[in-house]
């Protein structure tokens, strides 16, 4: 988004795998078809889980930078 940077290119930590270091139940979900039947394997299996689902930025830029700018010089 074109911002300087200061040398903080951190990474998420494998979540998943945190979370089964404390016995819980890591799952990973890749598409936005499979977390319905993922979430209703969760429910039906006990146990604490943990769903690890990755969220597209990309339009971050677009609503934040563009739109934001844009709508704000209509006013």
């Amino acid at each position: 988004m074109n911002f300087p940077d200061y040398g903080m290119t951190l990474k998420n930590p494998n979540f998943v795998a945190y979370a089964q270091s404390y016995g819980v139940i890591g799952h990973w979900v890749h598409s936005a078809a499979a977390l319905a039947p993922l979430i209703r394997e969760c429910f039906a299996t006990p146990g604490v889980h943990l769903i690890d689902v990755p969220i597209d930025y990309s339009d971050n830029e677009r609503v934040l930078n563009r739109g934001i700018k844009r709508l704000s010089a209509q006013l």
